[in-house]
Order: C-alpha cells, then sequence, then structure tokens
C-alpha cells in the first residue's frame, strides 16, 4: 500500500475543522470501503489541516477573556502522541514539512550537507542489536521495506535538501519515519500493534545509528505538533466566548483562512500529487477538500489527475455567490479541466449541485446517507451507493 507504482491512486484531500484523530478515521473508513468496493485502488491521504490550517497564532489575544477560559498547556507526552496519530496515517509526514525549511548557504568547496544526509541513507544498515530488537518486536523485515521505500520516495530527496551541518532535526524524523512505515505495514498484514514504548525504543536505537541522539521533536516541527496536542488537551473552565471559538475556530477559520491565502493549501495538494509517483490519481475532496481541488485544477493543468470526485462540496455557491478564487462567475472552467464527479445529499445542507452552474465538465450524483444535519455531511463513506457513482468514474 505504501510503495509508488503505477496502480491508480484515490487521493483523500479532507475538509474543514479536521485535525489528526478525525481525519485518521475518516482516512481508515475510505481504505476500509475502497478495499471492499475497489480493490484495484490504492488510497492516500493529503493532511493539509495542521500545517496550512487555522490556529490562534497569537493564543487567542484577540478574543476577550479567551485566556480566562484556557487549558493546561500540552506536555511533551501529548506532543508526541499527536506526531504518532498522523505518522501512523502518513510516515512521510515530518519529510514533507522539512522539505519546506529554508535551505542553508554552503561554502564554497565544501560538501552539501544533504550529500552526506543522502549517503548515510543509502548506505545504512541496521547494527546486530537493532536487527535483533527488531525481529524481537517482528519487524525486520518491515523494516528493510521502510528503508527501501525511503530510499525511493522523493519526499526523502526534497526534504534531504534542506538539511543543515548537523541535521539532527532530519535524522530524528527519518528514525520516526522508517518505524512507522514499519508498524504500518505490519497491521496491514495483521499483526497486532506494538506498545508504545517498544516503539519508541525502537525509534531511539535508529536515531542512535543515524546519529540523532534522542527522540525530542526539532522546534521547526515542533509547531505542528504543539497545534495538534494543544486541540487535543485543551479544557475549558468558565466563559463561554473562548469555548465557541475553539469549537468553531477551525471550521470557519480554515474556510477564511484558504479563501484569504489559498496558496499554502494549493501548493501542499500540488505537492501531494506529485508524491504519488507516475500512475493516474483521481482526487477525492470532502467539503473544502473538494473547493481546493476544484480551485487549484482551474488554476493548473495538471495531467497525472484523471478525475476529481467532490462529496459535500460547496464550490458551485462559491463560484454563484462570486467568491470561488480561482474562477469568476460567468466565466467557464478551463478546457483542460478534468472529469468531474459531485455527490451531494440533499439531507447534507453543506453540500450544493454544479451541473446547472458549471455544465458539462460535471455530473452530479445525489446520495441519501440517512442522516439528519449535520450527520449526513460525514456520512459518505459508508454509502454503497457513493462507491457505485465512484466505479463509474475509476473503472
Amino acid at each position: 500500500m505504501l510503495a509508488h507504482d503505477m496502480a491508480p491512486t484515490l487521493l483523500f484531500v479532507h475538509g474543514t475543522g479536521v485535525r489528526a484523530k478525525v481525519y485518521k478515521e475518516t482516512l481508515d473508513l475510505i481504505k476500509a470501503a475502497v478495499a471492499k468496493h475497489l480493490p484495484r485502488l490504492r488510497v492516500a491521504g493529503c493532511f493539509w489541516g495542521e500545517s496550512e490550517g487555522a490556529r490562534l497564532r497569537a493564543n487567542g489575544k484577540s478574543i476577550p477573556g479567551y485566556d480566562m477560559a484556557g487549558g493546561r498547556p500540552p506536555t511533551e507526552a501529548d506532543e508526541m502522541l499527536a506526531m504518532w496519530l498522523v505518522l501512523y496515517t502518513d510516515p512521510w509526514n515530518e519529510l514533507r514539512l522539512l522539505r519546506n525549511l529554508p535551505k542553508s548557504p554552503v561554502a564554497v568547496g565544501d560538501e552539501p550537507p544533504s550529500v552526506k544526509l543522502r549517503q548515510s541513507v543509502q548506505q545504512f544498515e541496521p547494527s546486530e542489536p537493532l536487527a535483533d530488537a527488531l525481529r524481537a518486536a517482528n519487524l525486520r523485515t518491515q523494516f528493510d521495506h521502510a528503508l527501501s521505500a525511503l530510499r525511493a520516495a522523493p519526499e526523502f530527496d526534497q526534504a534531504a535538501a534542506t538539511a543543515r551541518a548537523d541535521p539532527m532535526e532530519h535524522r530524528r524524523a527519518i528514525g520516526r519515519a522508517l518505524i512507522a512505515h514499519a508498524c504500518i505495514e505490519a497491521e496491514e498484514a495483521g499483526q497486532p500493534p506494538i506498545h508504545g514504548a517498544l516503539r519508541d525504543a525502537l525509534v531511539e536505537r535508529v536515531t542512535d545509528e543515524f546519529h540523532g541522539y534522542d527522540l525530542g521533536i526539532g522546534e521547526f516541527l515542533l509547531s505542528p505538533a504543539k497545534g495538534l496536542a494543544l486541540r487535543a488537551v485543551t479544557r475549558k473552565l468558565t466563559g463561554d466566548r473562548g469555548a465557541i471559538t475553539d469549537a468553531a475556530g477551525p471550521l470557519a477559520g480554515d474556510v477564511l483562512r484558504f479563501l484569504a491565502r489559498g496558496e499554502g493549501c494549493r501548493d501542499h495538494i500540488g505537492q501531494r500529487i506529485a508524491d504519488e509517483g507516475p500512475g493516474p490519481v483521481y482526487l477525492l475532496g470532502h467539503s473544502l477538500g473538494g473547493i481546493m481541488c476544484v480551485d487549484l485544477l482551474i488554476r493548473e493543468a495538471i495531467p497525472k489527475v484523471t478525475a476529481l470526485i467532490t462529496v459535500g462540496s460547496q464550490a458551485s455557491f462559491l463560484y454563484e455567490i462570486g467568491a470561488l478564487p480561482g474562477l469568476m462567475h460567468p466565466d467557464p472552467l478551463p478546457a483542460h479541466f478534468p472529469t468531474w464527479l459531485n455527490i451531494y445529499d440533499r439531507r447534507d445542507v453543506l453540500s450544493h449541485v454544479c451541473e446547472g452552474v458549471f455544465g458539462r465538465h460535471v455530473t452530479d450524483v445525489e446520495v441519501d446517507n440517512r442522516q439528519p444535519f449535520p450527520q449526513s455531511h460525514s456520512a459518505y463513506w459508508t454509502n454503497p451507493t457513493l462507491w457505485d457513482a465512484v466505479r463509474s468514474i475509476v473503472g
């Protein structure tokens, strides 16, 4: 499931307000449904919520009384748990973040740190103690597969390009990526998950052998982890306004942030499409994720995107009111826009039809999730009618 090949990929782009826990749960639902209805498809995720989503960057200083309603700050354990929640869905997640780190200048005549880091990964062989520990955890074969996958992953090559003279943060991320990849493969093969303490001990051994020295999260990677953990542990004690902001902030904030500064989200999705190798990609966008995909595909021709599937989307509504960033009504969709399937549920008041707005480029399919709103907005993935419609697009 993790190797890049020519198999078609269903790339899931989540919607507004989604963070690590809900993202993982939804991706697991989609993987299970695809395995049942469309087994030839591989499923991958595009988790933009933490790096590109809305958060209170000034710790709620704009909100009267927010500090009176604050909870405890996240502990290091909270941050590590939040980070692993994401790594278990995308083991290369930290590498994807590190490739955005500014590159350091290299003195004339010096060997770039990226060369040394790439060489260390290409030449890496686990020591006997590490190999024994991996065998004891039933992860020896999976670790070898993870190492091969890492060497071939464009995400590693791109992350290595930002390595510093002492790439501590990169080495730690590599250690976590390898163990996360191995754990995912083992779980997909039916093995029970290992205890977190054993996982951390294996990461520490791998990190040490890469000369990373400890398990800490570096400063560049720490900000997303803190954001994840803070949302997970915050407990409101007094006052309504802080609680209301915490509950509604990501939902409304993600939309506003995309409409105001959508380039980061578009770049994130575009890079994830490129990451998926040479095979065809079917984009599956839910809610705001669908809007982002529409906006990206309006602005840019991406030949490997064979079709777009939007679910519970507001793209046509934004276009009709003149708020879709990349296209102003009544301008038509560009000729390069791919085949588009739009799935909606009349009980989902956040879903909209598109045929009458965008014309021949899009086909609407109505489904009935048999749920009231707001549950209807998230109940698509276990609806067989949705997967019948998707099958009509992917063949």
